[in-house]
């Protein structure tokens, strides 16, 4: 009976023994797990400042001319002469190219003899006409005297008739001929090409010795003192481009220069396949550096601010759906969390609309950090931080 009393005592202290031995290792494990938790973060931090913050699109697009034409004929013949090539300067009004005009200068000769031919007849029309008239008024008078008959009244007014027919259809041909004379002679001149603005030679097409059609094609001149840079913008960026809007342009052929320009016109529709519209940024090119076919950068200002608060846009954490900032308020190594209502963004700055901040911001190592979180901030010693002592088995705690 002693025995199982003493056996039951033992398994009882065992028991106690074993549970003061889990209590010690459970407890120091949480000392461990609070005193890490609570280990500062090193971080890096910025300041809050108020200066200027533009926000740019950038774009890309093609450059072309601000306006663009074909020099060819109206009329068919041999090309016997053309005097521009390739990048070649045009003056408005300037003759580029010369077709064989014997033909032309032909059919101006016979139009003039065909011209001379009706005013001659023109000419005897009226005098007939005139005759003719006087006629009448002499018999119309004496026929009031009742001295010509009414017969020979009928007969001055009928010849009247007649003579008035023949010279009104004499004058008719004579407008025609000068017309046909007018038509002559603007075929010939169709047979010298001229420039109707100026510009530069862009592509020459035919050399001399070519037999040419109507309107086949000599030359291309483009105008190039003023460029157009089409781009698209997308559906999201629509609302925030308007006409007259600066734009910088820039090239791969001079990568370190910009070219400015304005937004002139965009598109009142978006493409349904693309969701994009169309739009475009006339450049001033006075220097001519800008050319025809270039790819394009088209950065365009949506919006600025003179000064505003700003932060680094690193700074910037998401948090259930928000935006927030960490500060470290002066004088302190504690971290502070803010939400935060954001402005105007770009790829550096983030402009902070509220509330208004001040301290340091943390832009490193904020993920890392709660509201309250312990902080290394740079050029600080880091803290020594000692681990846990560790209970030895049968040793009291302190």
């Amino acid at each position: 009976m002693k025995k199982k009393i003493l056996i039951g005592i033992g398994i009882v202290l065992v028991a106690l023994l074993g549970w003061r031995l889990v209590n010690l290792f459970s407890g120091a494990n949480k000392q461990k797990l609070v005193r890490m938790a609570r280990l500062p973060v090193a971080v890096e931090v910025d300041s809050v400042r108020f200066a200027p913050i533009v926000e740019v699109r950038e774009l890309t697009g093609t450059v072309f001319p601000d306006y663009q034409y074909v020099v060819s004929p109206k009329v068919a013949g041999r090309l016997i002469e053309i005097r521009k090539r390739i990048g070649d300067k045009v003056k408005a009004g300037e003759i580029i190219a010369r077709i064989d005009n014997a033909e032309y200068q032909q059919g101006v000769l016979e139009a003039e003899a065909n011209l001379r031919i009706a005013e001659s007849s023109l000419s005897e029309s009226r005098s007939n006409f005139n005759l003719a008239k006087q006629e009448k008024d002499r018999v119309e008078s004496l026929q009031i005297k009742g001295i010509a008959s009414s017969s020979e009244l009928d007969a001055a007014v009928s010849n009247y008739s007649a003579q008035k027919s023949r010279f009104d259809l004499a004058r008719a041909q004579v407008e025609q001929r000068q017309a046909a004379l007018k038509s002559a002679k603007i075929r010939l001149s169709y047979t010298t090409l001229i420039a109707s603005q100026p510009g530069l030679i862009g592509e020459r097409y035919i050399d001399e010795g070519a037999l040419l059609s109507a309107n086949s094609a000599v030359v291309s001149v483009v105008g190039i003192d003023r460029v157009i840079v089409r781009t698209t913008v997308i559906e999201r960026d629509y609302g925030k481009i308007n006409s007259g809007q600066s734009a910088k342009v820039s090239v791969d052929a001079f990568p370190n220069k910009a070219f400015w320009g304005k937004v002139t016109r965009i598109a009142p529709m978006l493409q349904e396949a693309s969701r994009v519209a169309q739009m475009e940024v006339e450049v001033a090119n006075q220097t001519h550096e800008l050319k025809p076919g270039m790819f394009a950068r088209v950065e365009v200002i949506t919006a600025e601010k003179a000064n505003t608060q700003v932060v680094p846009s690193k700074a910037l954490v998401t948090s259930n759906g928000g935006v927030g900032i960490f500060v470290v308020p002066e004088s302190t190594t504690v971290a502070r969390y803010y939400s935060v209502t954001t402005g105007i963004v770009t790829s550096e700055y983030t402009e902070i609309v509220a509330p208004i901040l001040t301290g340091r911001v943390i832009t490193l190592g904020q993920h890392l950090l709660e509201d309250g979180s312990l902080v290394i901030l740079p050029q600080m010693k880091p803290i020594e931080i000692s681990a846990p002592d560790s209970l030895q088995i049968g040793e009291k705690s302190k």
